[in-house]
């Protein structure tokens, strides 16, 4: 793989986790506000509409990249393989 494809994959590996970030911030904070609205219907459908994108994202981030957490069902351990981040040359 050269450079130019290297730096599109990181880019797009970096803002799928961008947007799973996200989406489990957006989530934590609107099941908070539902602890004390929960007959808020519409922040309800919220939640649960960022719950099946997290959910989808999280899935498609984990088939290409590895898992994102020890919660995840896998047979290998992909991040074993990546540099530790001593090892990458001081670049993200």
């Amino acid at each position: 793989m050269d450079n130019e494809n290297r730096n599109c994959e990181n880019n797009n590996k970096k803002e799928l986790l961008r947007e799973i970030q996200w989406l489990t911030f957006s989530i934590i904070e609107l099941a908070q506000y539902l602890d004390i609205n929960p007959e808020d219907r519409r922040a309800l459908c919220l939640h649960n509409s960022y719950a099946n994108k997290l959910r989808k994202l999280t899935d498609k981030y984990e088939s290409m990249y590895g898992p994102l957490s020890i919660n995840c069902p896998c047979n290998s351990w992909r991040w074993l393989e990546e540099p530790w981040p001593w090892e990458k040359g001081g670049s993200n």
